[in-house]
């Protein structure tokens, strides 16, 4: 039987400031991309989720990010690689001292929002991400978009690098994500995020904005929590795969 990893983005609520259900989303997921307190998420609200995964059996890695609160990690930091590399080994010893004391382990890492986009590209960013996983001495596993520059860096430092494909997002001609300021950038439907994730996971392809079919070699489909209808997608998008012959379970 096939498989493939289905992750969601959650412990990104703040104080009083609630984003997404992650309770729920943990229903359908296999692994959780918990926020490190840089973009989202503040101490109690991570060891929650941590402690909501270890429950659910939903394995944890670490959602690390730009330094931006107010923007949600959304906004590119030209900040230099240095800063970076620290600002994101920073990240990890934090969210694993919360996943310690939940009784797990981070076990993945995936870069967020501008982050993550950057990194396809821009060559000391990516570096600054690899070697912030690699300072911090377990050699873990990255989820990264395809044909990205990090995800060659990553394999070239003797890190497991895993491509993965968004189920919320549209995808341009090249295989990168539809940009968030453009208005289409976001699925909603949940019947057709389904049906596109079956053909991802059976066929290797996926349809860009355009109507093209691009090859997309994904090993982890990514639900973002704070979509609208978010846990809908998300039971939607785990049905579909099953119905279609397809086990879910996490990559790490």
């Amino acid at each position: 039987m096939p498989f493939i990893d289905l992750n969601s983005d959650v412990g990104e609520s703040f104080g009083n400031w609630k984003m997404g259900d992650d309770a729920a989303i943990f229903t359908s997921v296999s692994s959780a991309n918990i926020a490190c307190g840089f973009h989202a998420g503040d101490p109690s609200t991570i060891a929650q989720t941590c402690r909501d995964a270890v429950s659910a059996n939903v394995t944890i890695g670490a959602h690390v990010g730009y330094r931006d609160l107010a923007g949600f990690g959304r906004r590119f930091l030209d900040c230099s690689a240095t800063e970076l590399a620290d600002d994101v080994l920073y990240q990890l010893g934090a969210l694993q001292a919360l996943a310690r004391s939940a009784g797990a382990e981070i076990k993945y890492v995936k870069p967020h929002g501008a982050l993550y986009n950057t990194i396809v590209h821009h060559e000391a960013h990516a570096q600054a991400v690899i070697d912030a996983i690699k300072a911090f001495g377990t050699d873990l596993p990255v989820l990264l978009l395809p044909g990205s520059l990090a995800l060659q860096k990553a394999e070239a430092a003797g890190l497991r690098g895993v491509a993965e494909a968004f189920a919320d997002r549209n995808y341009n001609p090249d295989g990168t994500l539809v940009s968030r300021r453009e208005a289409n950038a976001v699925l909603h439907d949940a019947e057709v995020v389904a049906a596109n994730m079956i053909r991802l996971a059976t066929e290797g392809t996926i349809v860009a904005v355009d109507g093209t079919t691009i090859t997309m070699p994904a090993e982890s489909i990514s639900l973002h929590g704070d979509t609208a209808g978010a846990v809908a997608m998300a039971r939607a998008v785990r049905s579909g795969l099953e119905s279609a012959g397809v086990q879910i379970r996490s990559f790490a």
